[in-house]
């Protein structure tokens, strides 16, 4: 089954043109993922300078791996002038993170596999960018996880710290002896299957305060990928970032005219859309003793935002040679960072990044690049055998979850029960309605200001009637209590917290239940060509 984006809530306009009718902002993007007899000519203009130092860096990232032949011949592929990289990239989650970054990586290998079916002539490698740069530390430390009372419970890694507190670079944070903690009470929420025993050997293998986030997130990504041959890349190695020292300089000497041009596409953006990012005047970020922060312009000088201290440009260049790996890209300047690494020919976006990648574009020019194919991710929900029988039984689609759970609950009711509240108390207004309108009329003739005074006391009788109606919707509630839990129950697998499952649940809720083998179905069940939300049904 597949669902058109503009059915789902919060769905961009920017993104539902993009995947539905290109022509209307092709302004914007200027190359057409879905036009397959442009690829070659994109796939001619990117240039691999880079491809043999990476090839040693990644190398060098998996030292302490015993990794397929697959993966060791992609390496080596990188080095090749006629190779282009299929990219993805996701901000570390514990646990790998939200569903949809298992649904980026598979639309990688999966376009990576047409492509090297299609495109002889070239070379096709699928890479993951890490994003640990990153440094929200409150959106990634936590899961959710559907209990054993169908309950979505959030568990939460508290590292001791106030959550707003500025930690840095999330990849680089060691974990606490808390972790422990966090992964017991992921044992102790999950239902036991068959398949726990070796989840929870996994999970305890990747939560272990030895390990920092990138490190956890890389062994869990590498357990599940590795043999498909999907490079994992950790872009916060010292040696990346000496790489990187020409685009930080160009963008600290050059950032007005960067700027200026960012600030025409998205106010072109703004015209007909909504742009996804605020423009900063400089685009990278300096870490140090006291977090992350912000690199800012003052006169012919540099500070870090919320810091009175100015840094010379003489002094923040000499920074960058000699520790690049205290700068970090943000997310305008990350996609330069990695097409300029890597022979880039697609990227696998989410919705958000589909749009970000317009104000990104602009970039491109200043560091001599050519941007690659904006390739959607699949969307999917996964459809349980058990929940698909709820559906069924009150005779619902998936997409009826995404109405409000009151509004849906009292609609299933209403088709169950044989006295409908609904249609009670609407048949019931409908007559008070029209008894005091015959009852205004005539008493009108009597004296005009009674007229106003029967609308008075109907108001006061439909509030009435208001409250009595939210007591007997109540009581349906109780009377249909098992209807309630089977649509509550549905509703928390579909559209969990008021958002699409992918975006709330991990693969703690999968794996469990259904084993590794689950990545396999998985695997075969997505299809990336379809540009629209999917249900699989398990």
């Amino acid at each position: 089954m597949l669902i058109d984006f503009a059915k789902i809530p919060g769905s961009a306009q920017l993104f539902l043109d993009y995947v539905n009718d290109f022509e209307k902002v092709k302004n914007y993007y200027n190359i057409n993922f879905r036009d397959e007899d442009s690829y070659k000519d994109v796939f001619e203009k990117i240039q691999n300078p880079n491809g043999s130092a990476i090839a040693e860096i990644i190398k060098n990232q998996y030292k302490d791996f015993n990794y397929s032949d697959k993966t060791k011949s992609n390496i080596e592929l990188l080095k090749k002038e006629n190779t282009i990289a299929v990219f993805t990239g996701q901000q570390l989650g514990l646990m790998g993170g939200p569903l949809y970054t298992i649904y980026k990586i598979f639309t990688t290998i999966k376009l990576t596999e047409h492509l090297i079916n299609n495109f002889k002539e070239f070379n096709f490698v699928p890479v993951f960018w890490m994003a640990g740069d990153d440094h929200d530390f409150e959106e990634i430390a936590n899961v959710n996880i559907v209990n054993n009372e169908n309950e979505i419970e959030k568990i939460i890694y508290s590292d001791g710290k106030e959550p707003d507190e500025n930690r840095g670079s999330v990849g680089n944070l060691k974990f606490e002896e808390s972790i422990n903690d966090f992964y017991l009470k992921i044992e102790s929420t999950i239902r036991q299957t068959d398949f726990s025993k070796d989840f929870l050997k996994l999970t305890n293998h990747v939560l272990n305060p030895k390990l920092t986030l990138a490190e956890s997130f890389f062994k869990l990504i590498f357990q599940i990928f590795d043999d498909t041959g999907l490079i994992i890349f950790n872009p916060q190695d010292k040696d990346v970032k000496k790489l990187l020292i020409p685009i930080f300089k160009k963008e600290l000497l050059d950032f007005k005219t960067h700027t200026k041009d960012v600030l025409l596409a998205s106010a072109d953006l703004d015209e007909n859309y909504h742009s996804q990012v605020k423009v900063k005047p400089i685009n990278i970020f300096l870490s140090d003793e006291t977090g992350r922060h912000l690199i800012e312009p003052v006169d012919d000088e540099y500070r870090l935002k919320g810091k009175r201290k100015r840094i010379t440009k003489e002094d923040m260049l000499k920074m960058l040679e000699e520790k690049p790996e205290c700068f970090s890209a943000n997310v305008l300047l990350r996609p330069i960072c990695e097409d300029y690494l890597f022979p880039t020919g697609f990227y696998i976006a989410g919705p958000g990044e589909v749009s970000y990648y317009a104000q990104a574009i602009p970039l491109y020019k200043h560091f001599d690049l050519q941007h690659p194919f904006v390739f959607p991710r699949a969307s999917a929900t996964i459809l349980e055998s058990n929940i698909a029988k709820i559906l069924m039984k009150y005779n619902l689609s998936t997409s009826q979850f995404f109405k409000p759970l009151q509004e849906l609950k009292d609609e299933v009711l209403n088709s169950v029960s044989e006295n409908s509240v609904e249609s009670i108390f609407n048949s019931a207004t409908s007559q008070l309605d029209e008894t005091f309108a015959q009852l205004a009329n005539s008493l009108e003739a009597f004296d005009k200001t009674l007229s106003n005074s029967t609308k008075n006391s109907a108001e006061k009788i439909i509030h009435q009637l208001e409250i009595l109606k939210t007591k007997s919707l109540k009581a349906q509630e109780v009377k249909f209590d098992a209807t309630v839990r089977q649509i509550t129950k549905a509703r928390n697998s579909v559209y969990p917290n008021d958002n699409l499952q992918e975006r709330e649940l991990c693969i703690i809720n999968f794996v469990n239940k259904y084993g590794f083998d689950f990545f396999d179905w998985l695997y075969n069940e997505l299809d990336i060509h379809e540009f629209k939300h999917q249900i699989l049904e398990l």
